[in-house]
């Protein structure tokens, strides 16, 4: 079957984030809550021995950023498209498609903070550390979200001056309302972020420079008071 023959309105929701919270091994981290941001999409990361049931490594969360949340309605909060990407918007969809879609479609107005908490569950790979783990987060952003300023060459391209273990600096980082010891990378020109080891999992976070001064760099496990 071809995609051009399906109906979008045939096409189910993708799994909430509670219901992705349910099925990961480890609690799942996010931002504290705060006005300016708001849970958009949920992406994971899974593997499978041998071909058998997949188990999630890791999970991520994207929100999007309101920039004045007492007023949703207010053009500040309008994320700076093009007039292409605005037109493409504002035309009524080519089909019709289900309310979630058209719900996210409207969304897609606004700024977003791409895959910015990352929650990844803690295996016996000798190439897993926390240190690794958060600079794979960073230039996966970098790459993906950065992709006009930072990737030279077609698809997928190179990203140009990816972050390495020697641009960490050690910090601490609040979590579940207690600084923790963690890192941070601040030396990258378009992102800012910050990971912690959190013993059965490793938290890393990636936040535009554009977008830093709207978001309080601070944690919580998922589902907690």
């Amino acid at each position: 079957m071809h995609f051009a023959d399906i109906d979008p309105k045939d096409i189910p929701p993708p799994p909430t984030v509670d219901e992705v919270a349910g099925l990961f091994s480890v609690p799942m981290m996010s931002f504290v809550a705060q006005p300016s941001l708001q849970e958009l999409a949920v992406g994971t990361t899974g593997s499978s021995l041998n071909g058998g049931e997949t188990t999630l490594d890791s999970v991520s969360l994207t929100y999007t950023l309101w920039l004045n949340p007492l007023d949703r309605n207010d053009p500040v909060n309008l994320a700076d498209l093009s007039d292409s990407e605005r037109e493409a918007l504002d035309a009524p969809p080519v089909r019709p498609l289900p309310d979630w879609m058209m719900e996210r479609r409207e969304l897609m107005r606004y700024p977003m903070l791409w895959e910015a908490v990352l929650t990844t569950r803690k295996s016996d790979a000798e190439w897993q550390t926390p240190e690794s783990t958060l600079v794979r987060h960073v230039n996966h952003v970098l790459m993906n979200a950065f992709r006009e300023q930072r990737v030279v060459g077609g698809i997928p391209g190179e990203l140009d001056s990816p972050v390495t273990e020697r641009h960490i600096q050690r910090v601490t980082l609040p979590v579940d309302g207690v600084d923790v010891p963690s890192m941070q990378i601040d030396s990258d020109p378009n992102v800012y972020a910050v990971g912690a080891d959190l013993g059965d999992r490793i938290l890393t976070a990636v936040v535009s420079r554009d977008h830093l001064s709207s978001v309080t760099m601070a944690f919580v496990t998922r589902g907690l008071a």
